[in-house]
C-alpha cells in the first residue's frame, strides 16, 4: 500500500512539483511524520496537511526539513517561493469567485424584493396592467430580470385640466359627485396632486378657482391656488418667527461679555489661590533666626547657646575650624584671646606662652568662667565656654603668677 495518497487535481503544478519533493526528502530519510514533528518543532497534524496537499508549508518549516534531511536549503526553498506564488493565484481566483457568488445572491435577492414591491406584492398587478384605464410604462430590467413599474408623469394639459376643474368637496368616503373615486389624472386613487406651492401662477382657472373658494389677494392675483374641496397642507404648521437682525446683533454681544467675565472671575479666582498658596508656603518654610542658628549644628557640634554653659570647647565640638579669635592682647609675654565659635554661639578665654600658675578668665554679663595651667612645662590654659548672643558681649583677662594682669578691650 504506497505511504501517501494521490495529491488532488486541481492543485497549481508548481504546488504538486513542492508537495512530491518534499515527500521524497521525508522518504529518504525515514522519518516517519511523528519523528519530523518531533525533529522540526511543527505538529504531527501539520505535516500530514503539507505532506497532504492541503495546506502550504510555510518557509520556516521548509527551512527546518531541510536542516533534518540534509539537504541544500537554498534549493528547496526556490522551490518553495515559486509553490508560494501559486498558492497566493489560487487563492485570489477562489476570492474573486466567491464574491462574484455574494454578488450574484445580493442582486437576485434585491430584484426580488424591488418586483414584490413595484406590484404591490406577489399578487399584484403585472408590469403591463393598466391603473384605472391609465396604461402603466414598463421600467428598466433590474439585476434579477425584473420589470418594476412606473407611475406615469402628468403632463401639463393633464394638469392644467384638473386645476381648471370646478368639482366640488369630495364626499366623506372618498367619492366624487357621481359617486365615481377620486381619480386623477395620475391614474392613483386618493392622490390629490402637486402641493400648493407647486401650482403655476397665472391660470384663469386657478384664479377663478382661488376666488371662488375665498382666498386672498395673492391666489386672485395669480398666487399658488388649490383645488376646491382639497385640504390645506400648510394649516396646522406652526410659523417660524425669526428674530430681527438687530436683536440678534445684541444677543452675541451680550453673550459674548457674558463669557469673557466669566473667563476673567476663574483667573482671578486661580490668580488668588495660587498666590495664597506660595504665601503660605514661603512663611511657613522662612524659619526662625533661634532655629536658624540653634536647629541645626554642623556635624560633630554636641551643644548650642546655654546648653553650652561651662563646657569644654574641644569636648563639644565647638573648636577646630568652626572657631576664630574675636579679640587679643599681650600681658608680659603672655598672649590673651576671646576665642568665638559661631556655631555653637558661645565664646571662651585663652593663654598662649604662659607659665605655671598662670590664669584666664572669661565674662559675658554675669557669667564668668576661669581656666589656669595645670602644671609644670603647660604653656596654654583655657577657660570653659559661655554663651553669647554677640561676641562684643564677651570680655578675657589674664592674672600672671609673676603678678602683672591685663584684659581684651
Amino acid at each position: 500500500m504506497p505511504r501517501w495518497k494521490d495529491l488532488p487535481e486541481e492543485l497549481d503544478p508548481q504546488i504538486k512539483e513542492f508537495t512530491s519533493q518534499v515527500r521524497r526528502l521525508v522518504d529518504r530519510s525515514g522519518l516517519s511524520v511523528a519523528a519530523l514533528a518531533d525533529r522540526t518543532g511543527y505538529s504531527k497534524t501539520s505535516w500530514e496537511r503539507y505532506l497532504g496537499g492541503r495546506l502550504l508549508a510555510p518557509k520556516g518549516a521548509v527551512v527546518a526539513l531541510a536542516e533534518v534531511t540534509g539537504t541544500n536549503p537554498v534549493h528547496l526553498t526556490t522551490m518553495w517561493e515559486l509553490a508560494e506564488r501559486a498558492w497566493s493565484r489560487a487563492e485570489m481566483r477562489h476570492d474573486r469567485t466567491m464574491e462574484a457568488i455574494r454578488i450574484s445572491q445580493a442582486r437576485a435577492a434585491l430584484g426580488e424584493f424591488g418586483a414584490a414591491e413595484a406590484t404591490g406584492g406577489p399578487s399584484g398587478a403585472s408590469s403591463g396592467s393598466r391603473v384605472n384605464g391609465v396604461g402603466a410604462a414598463t421600467g428598466i430590467a433590474g439585476p434579477a430580470g425584473v420589470s418594476p413599474t412606473i407611475p406615469p408623469q402628468p403632463t401639463a394639459p393633464d394638469a392644467d385640466a384638473r386645476e381648471g376643474a370646478g368639482s366640488g368637496p369630495a364626499d366623506p368616503d372618498g367619492a366624487g359627485r357621481e359617486g365615481t373615486p377620486d381619480v386623477n389624472s395620475w391614474g392613483v386613487a386618493g392622490y390629490q396632486g402637486p402641493s400648493r406651492a407647486s401650482a403655476r401662477p397665472g391660470t384663469a382657472a386657478g384664479a377663478g378657482a382661488g376666488a371662488a373658494d375665498g382666498a386672498g389677494p395673492e391666489a386672485a392675483a395669480g398666487g399658488p391656488a388649490r383645488t376646491p374641496g382639497t385640504p390645506n397642507p400648510y394649516d396646522g404648521q406652526p410659523s417660524v418667527t425669526r428674530p430681527a437682525r438687530g436683536s440678534a446683533g445684541r444677543q452675541r454681544v451680550i453673550m459674548f461679555l457674558s463669557g469673557l467675565v466669566g473667563v476673567l472671575v476663574v483667573i482671578a479666582v486661580v490668580f488668588f489661590l495660587t498666590d495664597r498658596g506660595r504665601a503660605k508656603h514661603e512663611g511657613s518654610a522662612r524659619p526662625s533666626p533661634s532655629a536658624t542658628r540653634h536647629a541645626s549644628p554642623p556635624p560633630g557640634v554636641k551643644c548650642t547657646g546655654s546648653a553650652c554653659d561651662g563646657k569644654d570647647a574641644e569636648a563639644m565640638g565647638c573648636s577646630g575650624d568652626l572657631v576664630t579669635t574675636a579679640r587679643s592682647a599681650t600681658v608680659g609675654t603672655t598672649t590673651l584671646e576671646v576665642r568665638y565659635s559661631k556655631a555653637c554661639g558661645t565664646a571662651w578665654g585663652r593663654i598662649t606662652g604662659a607659665a605655671q600658675g598662670d590664669r584666664v578668665e572669661v565674662s559675658a554679663g554675669t557669667a564668668r568662667q576661669s581656666g589656669e595651667t595645670s602644671g609644670a612645662g603647660d604653656t596654654i590654659a583655657y577657660t570653659p565656654m559661655v554663651s553669647v548672643k554677640d561676641v562684643a558681649q564677651a570680655k578675657a583677662c589674664a592674672t600672671l603668677a609673676s603678678g602683672r594682669t591685663g584684659c581684651t578691650k
